[in-house]
Formats: structure tokens, C-alpha cells, sequence
């Protein structure tokens, strides 16, 4: 009778308030065991068609419902004990996921279970980008040397709890130096199979559109290229394996740079004074970080100048991914400035960003 009424219901044949009110006058045992194996069984398609831990979460999570976010969580975590081989990307992400037990009278659960149900029935096949529990791991290629990616880490950590704006500069540019560095280094003992990569990194609400901008930013600066989608929640890097490693942790740290930075210099009051004033500072935050980063990236080209063709090279082939994987993006409109107090301030802070 449950799995009936849960069927129609997804189907389209009985409305959800009717099938709400069928669920709570159902054996309370029978309906939850029913909902909980929909649920995994929709978790389940969708991991099977591309989606991962973390990107599942965050377009359920946006929602706004946190039971519904937890049903994710619960059914994600589950898979660690079901499978013993599972990619340790996707094993890291399940782990991750926040854990917060909300209590919830019985109306409110079964209406998050069930509208859960609709809203990942709506959710389309992506591209597999990491095997899903019970495929056989990928071997990954090799990626940033642990080494450097700890010693950007550390400055990147110093730059994000230093209130003094001199100091994190100073960690800035040696921070980006070391990452274009890195990439030359990358270059110089490349294989000729290697190929470009990619990997979805989350861009979350409110701002989603600056928050893409500044992604982009520091892509473009680092040798890779992204297409956003925003009705998904993320956006596609696309380049070679260790750069795609420099940009997702530099994006991070930038993106709780400049939080705490606009934090700090937004106005009082106004609603939508605020609001203006950090559209303005992220779109001024991601011009400006682009220009430094890009500045850093060409001082190290610079001085090795003999591996301008092969750059050039490797670019093109980023793009042929790009164009092979989206042959029908569309560019996105710029965002406005209507607070020139946001700008400037976005712009400052940019200046005062660790860039590590």
C-alpha cells in the first residue's frame, strides 16, 4: 500500500496532499522502512548517474529544507559499509557531508521524505567524473605534489586568520608564485599522454553568479577554463590535473577571504544597500584578484620563456575539452555594480588576499 501510494504520487497520478495524507494514517513501521528505501533507491540512481556526495548535497542543501539535506547525508553515508572498494574521492566526500540530527514531529518528516523524492526525481544524468561505489576505483593521474599543496595550505591558512591586511599580502604573492611555479615544474616533466582533466567544484548561494566570476578568475590565471551551471549548483573546471588542484584550494580560501572582508566593511543598515554592496564587492573582489593572479603567472612564464609553444599547446587542448564536453555554452551577462562603496571595498580586499 506505501510503496503504491509513494509510486502514484511520483507519477503523477495522485497528488502530493493526498498522498501526504495517506502516508500518516499508514502503519508508522511500513512507511518508513518504504521512504527510506526510495530514498536510497533515488540516491542511488543519481550516484550511478554521475552525481557525487558532495554535489548531491549541496543542490538538495540549497532547498532549504534540512531534513531533506539529511536524508542525503544518511543515505550517501550508507554506502561506506555497503561497498569495501570504494574511489577514495568519493569516500572522502561522503565522509564530509554535515551530520545535524534535527527533531522533527512526523508531519514534517514524512513531507521532507516525500518532497525529497520529487526533487531528485527531477535531477538529470551528468557526467561521471568519479566511479560510484561498487565500480572499480580510478587510478588518479598525478596530480599536485602533496608537498606543495601543504605548504600552500599553511599559507593559505595564515592568511586567512591574520587581521592585518599587509601581512596576507605578503603571504599572497608568495603564495601564487609557488602555484605558477608548481604548474612550470608540471610542465617541464609532463608525459605526452597526459590529458586535460576535469572536476566540479560547488558554487554555492547567495551570489552564485559572482561566486562563478571569481572561480573563473583564478581558472584562467592557473591554465584552465570553466563553464558554470547554475541551475545545478557547480561549475566544470577544465585543465590539467595539478593546476585544477591549485585552483579548487585557492577559490576556497579566497571565497572565505573575501566573506570575512566584506563582512567587515559592509554598511549598517539597508537591506538592500547590503545587498548591492556585496554583488559590488565580489564582481570588484574577482576583477581584481584576476589581475593579480594573472600578474604572478606571467612573472613566472616570463622566466621561462622557451615553453611559451608548449603552454600555448596545452591550452588549446584545455579548450578542445571544454568545447568537446559543453558545445553549446552560453556566456554568461556580467553582473551589476550599483554600490560604488561595494566595489572599492571589493577591490581593497582583493589587494589585501593571500592569493596562496
Amino acid at each position: 500500500m506505501t510503496t503504491t501510494t509513494i509510486r502514484d504520487v511520483l507519477r503523477g497520478t495522485l497528488s502530493y496532499e493526498e498522498g501526504l495524507d495517506a502516508l500518516t494514517v499508514a502503519p508508522t513501521g511500513e512507511v518508513d522502512a518504504e521512504l527510506d528505501a526510495a530514498v536510497d533507491q533515488a540516491v542511488d540512481r543519481l550516484f550511478r548517474s554521475g552525481w557525487q556526495p558532495a554535489e548531491l548535497y549541496r543542490v538538495v542543501a540549497r532547498l532549504g529544507n534540512p531534513l531533506q539535506a539529511q536524508r542525503v547525508t544518511d543515505s550517501a553515508k550508507g554506502y561506506l559499509t555497503k561497498f569495501p572498494d570504494i574511489d577514495p574521492r568519493w569516500r572522502a566526500q561522503a565522509q564530509e557531508l554535515p551530520t545535524a540530527k534535527s527533531r522533527a514531529d512526523r508531519i514534517k518528516g514524512l513531507d521532507a521524505g516525500l518532497g525529497l523524492l520529487l526533487e531528485l526525481r527531477r535531477l538529470p544524468a551528468i557526467e561521471k567524473l568519479i566511479p560510484a561505489p561498487g565500480e572499480a576505483p580510478e587510478k588518479r593521474l598525478r596530480g599536485a605534489d602533496n608537498r606543495v599543496l601543504e605548504r600552500v595550505r599553511a599559507l593559505l591558512a595564515k592568511a586567512e586568520s591574520t587581521d592585518f591586511p599587509a601581512e596576507a599580502e605578503a603571504f599572497s604573492g608568495k603564495a601564487q608564485e609557488l602555484i605558477a611555479r608548481h604548474s612550470i615544474e608540471e610542465v617541464l616533466t609532463a608525459t605526452p599522454d597526459e590529458t586535460p582533466l576535469r572536476r566540479r567544484v560547488g558554487v554555492d548561494h547567495p551570489y552564485e553568479s559572482e561566486k562563478a566570476s571569481l572561480l573563473d578568475a583564478v581558472a584562467r590565471a592557473n591554465h584552465c577554463h570553466t563553464v558554470w551551471s547554475p541551475e545545478l549548483a557547480f561549475s566544470t573546471v577544465f585543465g590539467f590535473d595539478a593546476d585544477i588542484d591549485a585552483v579548487e584550494l585557492l577559490y576556497t580560501s579566497l571565497l572565505v577571504q573575501a566573506n570575512r572582508a566584506m563582512a567587515r566593511d559592509e554598511p549598517a543598515k539597508g537591506k538592500a544597500r547590503i545587498k548591492a554592496f556585496r554583488r559590488s564587492f565580489l564582481v570588484a573582489y574577482a576583477v581584481r584578484v584576476g589581475e593579480r593572479l594573472e600578474r604572478a603567472t606571467r612573472h613566472e612564464i616570463a622566466l621561462h620563456s622557451d615553453l611559451l609553444p608548449v603552454l600555448r599547446g596545452r591550452d588549446l587542448q584545455v579548450r578542445e575539452a571544454v568545447t568537446r564536453a559543453f558545445p553549446r555554452t552560453v556566456r554568461a551577462r556580467g553582473s551589476r555594480v550599483d554600490s560604488l562603496e561595494g566595489w572599492e571595498s571589493g577591490r581593497a580586499a582583493a589587494d589585501e588576499a593571500e592569493l596562496a
